[in-house]
């Protein structure tokens, strides 16, 4: 496992960009984009990724945990969170590993060039075909319970170079969002810890298993506190220290600790920081910093998210029942979760003319909707903004991840096309990283080639 890479000159720290430059960066993006027509009436959505942001969010972590110097760490980037070629590569330029939880995931990863030994994959599903290819790559599996820990015994080869850990689940209970919480007393992931005889079952694992070396515990992500992740990771170290003295050996080499690190979408500030996920993990699990277990970690959301905006256009406003409605061409096909679950999932609303220009004037209550076909499709409910009006744009904060790299294909909606930008404030340059899609490849995804299969199979006699 590689080390933390070493900490930058204070000086290069202070440069990273504020909160505030953020949305200059982002603000200037936008204009840019207009007037090369990246956006326009013909090309009314796309999605933006800062580079230089992603870069400065990757060292912010790299940095906190360097804080800990006892520690080696691999920091990987979880996959889902940007499945795009270009973002992991950029990533893995970064000197990040990749956590994978499918075979298209990584796929992805070894496309974008991840060492194989740098890879991690996380799934609760995986058959024998993946896992072969898994441990024939090298790269790390973690378990998602015993039955799996057998069946990696039975295929797998003496000597390989694949680390396999197990994924427990240290039932400390459920975050503000109960769908991104992972540890709840039934959560379907790992081994649940405290109901009776797992821990004993977990010892005797590792006791017929030598080559079963890690732990894996990942508490959630958005909705989870640092706290409330710190105590997962916490119950998974005294577990680890638990087999080690059972068995008389040091068996347990390295614990991953997931990520999740929750985004505060309300605002413009950073917090939760990855310096104050440390301090918590060093307050639950002060020995989990001595180097006695080399640490993995798996952000994504964090790592991205602030980097990144959706541009809309707006097609249309209309009035029903005394409120004013915008709609938009960015809706729960990009914002899926946004649209379904508001209240968790809220996201900061700009209004911008058709040249990119802040629009000022009075505040006035508007609803922000999408172009799908229901009525729930709204990015954002009674949000108090300056009046939008056709050919406007709309910006949505805070979507680097998971947003525009995974969108929905509700409607049969194209997929967005998706730009990064990089450069000093009056020289941004851009480069493109998805390709809007065509009605030509909805199509082809659509069955277009097999049109007359089932009129080809005849009714019945």
């Amino acid at each position: 496992m590689d080390d933390t890479r070493p900490t930058p000159p204070a000086s290069a720290a202070a440069q990273r960009p504020s909160p505030t430059a953020r949305s200059v960066r982002g603000a200037e993006a936008l204009r840019l984009a207009l007037a090369d027509g990246l956006l326009s009436e013909q090309r009314p959505l796309a999605g933006f990724l800062d580079a230089d942001g992603v870069r400065d969010s990757v060292q912010a972590l790299r940095d906190a945990f360097a804080a800990e110097p006892g520690v080696r760490v691999l920091h990987t980037f979880a996959a889902k969170a940007a499945s795009l070629i270009p973002v992991l590569r950029l990533l893995a330029d970064c000197g990040m590993g990749c956590e994978v939880a499918s075979p298209g995931e990584l796929r992805l990863a070894v496309e974008a060039g991840f060492p194989t030994a740098r890879i991690v994959l996380d799934s609760p599903v995986k058959t024998r075909d993946e896992l072969r290819l898994a441990l024939a790559l090298g790269v790390a599996v973690n378990a998602d319970g015993l039955d799996e820990v057998r069946r990696i015994g039975e295929i797998r080869s003496p000597g390989s170079p694949s680390v396999i850990g197990l994924r427990v689940n240290p039932q400390v209970g459920e975050g503000a969002i109960g769908a991104m919480s992972t540890a709840t007393a039934r959560s379907k992931f790992g081994v649940a810890l405290r109901d009776p005889g797992a821990r004993e079952r977990v010892v005797r694992a590792f006791a017929e298993h030598p080559w079963l070396t890690g732990l894996h515990v990942h508490v959630g992500s958005q909705g989870c506190s640092p706290e409330l992740i710190a105590a997962g990771v916490a119950e998974t170290y005294r577990l680890a220290l638990e087999i080690d003295e059972t068995l008389g050996t040091r068996r347990v080499a390295r614990i991953d600790i997931g990520g999740g690190l929750p985004v505060d979408f309300s605002g413009d500030e950073a917090g939760p920081t990855f310096t104050d996920h440390v301090a918590a993990l060093r307050a639950a699990a002060p020995g989990l910093f001595d180097g006695r277990y080399d640490l993995v970690t798996e952000f994504g959301r964090s790592l991205l998210a602030r980097n990144g905006f959706i541009a809309a256009r707006v097609e249309y406003t209309k009035e029903a029942g005394g409120r004013r409605i915008a709609l938009t061409h960015a809706g729960a096909q990009i914002a899926t979760r946004t649209v379904f679950m508001p209240d968790a999932w809220p996201l900061r609303v700009g209004a911008f003319d058709g040249e990119g220009r802040p629009r000022s004037g009075p505040l006035k209550v508007q609803d922000v909707a999408g172009p799908c076909c229901f009525a729930a499709d709204l990015v954002a409910h009674a949000r108090e903004l300056p009046e939008l009006r056709e050919g406007d744009f709309v910006v949505l904060y805070d979507t680097g991840a998971y947003y525009f790299s995974t969108p929905w294909a509700y409607n049969s909606l194209p997929r967005p096309a998706v730009y990064g930008f990089a450069g000093e404030p009056g020289s941004l340059r851009f480069a493109l990283v998805r390709e809007a899609q065509s009605l030509d490849s909805v199509a082809a995804e659509s069955g277009l080639r097999h049109a007359d299969a089932l009129r080809g199979l005849g009714p019945r006699a």
